[in-house]
């Protein structure tokens, strides 16, 4: 009996953790197959996620080394590349689901894990509603992966606990000099996040400030429609009280007019711009601008342990559920207790992830609108703690780059 081949993708933007999901996913094979051969064969990556399976661009990876696949757990980006290639549903894009319904056969490959957000899992839900239709086995598992937090049903989302740490963590350095220097230099400083349509990653910026007075002083929240009198006047309090004012906005805001008001393009640092000359045409106070942009979700030298333990974790669970004969689930995060935070694994059904966005709940927001409330901060803490260090050398951190060599074609080329 021929050994089943998997097919594995990496989809929507990276994380610092994305890899440790892949690693999870592929050391669980490995020792799979070793147990029995015939339970599991070779593990494909898609290069540029699943544009690599429509191109049939076929990442061969058991010609890397078990040490190089160890390695993928600390190294940040897409190692195998992702892409945000959408593929639609399956009744306008039906020629696609085709298409990657022949290179999987052509592949022996049985088993389809795609690591994304809600949109990956509404392309692997359309994909294997097709193959049922024609008949041709494929167990189809989703592994959540989003920096956005905004998946339903899961307790959180790999890659969110790092970039929440890695911003907690620099608005409270930031805090720090630009208290230093307000006497005589920066009254406000705005400081711009990831997250369009949730507040996810500007909510964990709140984690900095554990006494009052304490930056940041004010956060805005795609969640809350932005009142510009509103904002000025706290903006001017905080300065009149503390001597500075330190503001963390989403790079999606929105009002009675709608969203990204204010906004000519999608260019990260138009929000956080159009906030910090509000600030000074009306206050008259000198600003400054950061833009976090890719660094926050690159940032693997300030990991979570706790993220970099739940992807991990996924990736072997995907591989087991498959091997199981699940079809057609992902893996999620459930959350047992606050304190100490406890957590386990489950699963939930494609359809009911796919393409639905988990926002901020109100509970969560502060009454003024303007900050966090205990019950996010209990969500939030745990999920930051611990840390991961990758190995230095030379004062830098080490990462792998792996071969990714492809495996010979047997399909015509097919234009994407």
């Amino acid at each position: 009996m021929a050994a089943i081949n998997a097919f594995y993708a990496q989809s929507g933007g990276a994380t610092a953790v994305i890899n440790a999901t892949a690693c999870g996913l592929i050391e669980e094979a490995r020792r799979q197959h070793l147990a029995d051969p015939t339970r599991i064969g070779q593990v494909y990556a898609g290069r540029d996620g699943i544009l690599g399976a429509l191109r049939e661009d076929l990442i061969d990876t058991s010609l890397e080394s078990d040490a190089d696949i160890a390695r993928l757990r600390q190294t940040p980006g897409g190692a195998f590349g992702s892409s945000r290639f959408h593929l639609g549903p399956l009744a306008t894009h039906r020629a696609m689901y085709e298409r990657l319904a022949a290179v999987l056969a052509a592949h022996d490959i049985g088993y389809f894990f795609i690591n994304g957000g809600e949109g990956s899992m509404g392309a692997a839900w359309h994909l294997s509603q097709m193959m049922r239709e024609i008949g041709q086995p494929l167990r189809v598992i989703g592994i959540p992966k989003t920096v956005d937090n905004d998946m339903v049903l899961t307790d959180c989302c790999p890659g969110f606990g790092s970039v929440a740490k890695y911003i907690a963590t620099s608005v409270r350095e930031a805090g720090y000099d630009v208290a230093s220097m307000s006497q005589t230099s920066t009254k406000v400083f705005v400081l711009e996040v990831m997250g369009r349509h949730a507040g996810w990653i500007t909510a964990a910026a709140g984690l900095a400030s554990e006494a009052e007075g304490e930056p940041p002083h004010i956060l805005l929240l795609p969640e809350v429609g932005f009142d510009d009198r509103k904002f000025l006047a706290r903006v001017r309090h905080c300065v009149e009280t503390y001597g500075y004012c330190v503001v963390v906005t989403a790079e999606g805001l929105c009002d009675a007019g709608g969203c990204n008001f204010g906004v000519s393009s999608r260019r990260a640092g138009t929000v956080g711009r159009y906030i910090a000359d509000m600030v000074e045409v009306h206050l008259g106070y000198k600003q400054h601008l950061a833009v976090a942009d890719y660094l926050q979700r690159s940032a693997r030298h300030l990991a979570s342990a706790v993220d970099v333990a739940q992807a991990h974790a996924l990736g072997a669970a995907a591989l087991r559920l498959a091997l199981a004969g699940e079809s057609d689930v992902a893996p999620i995060l459930h959350r047992l207790s606050d304190a100490p935070y406890r957590w386990e694994i489950r699963t939930a059904p494609l359809a009911a992830l796919a393409n639905v966005e988990r926002r901020l709940p109100p509970e969560f927001i502060s009454a003024d609108g303007f900050h966090i409330t205990e019950a996010c901060r209990r969500y939030l803490a745990p999920l930051i703690a611990g840390e991961d260090l990758p190995p230095f050398a030379n004062g830098l951190p080490v990462y792998v780059r792996l071969k990714n060599q492809s495996v010979t074609r047997r399909l015509p080329v097919y234009a994407v």
